[in-house]
């Protein structure tokens, strides 16, 4: 697992703890709601990478 992914392994965790905290998300959907916040998280890490190697150029 690479740095990038352990970062957004965390920030999904914890997006989705406060989504339990605001009872949006019950612990009998977590399995369902963490792999999409996952997913978005890793999205928009890598589109951020993209655009700052994009405007080093």
């Amino acid at each position: 697992m690479d740095k990038e992914q352990k970062e957004a392994l965390l920030v999904a965790k914890e997006l989705t703890a406060k989504f339990i905290e605001a009872r949006s998300v019950s612990p009998s959907n977590f399995g369902e709601v963490f792999p999409a916040v996952y997913n978005v998280v890793c999205k928009a890490i890598r589109e951020h990478t993209q655009n700052e190697t994009d405007t080093k150029q």
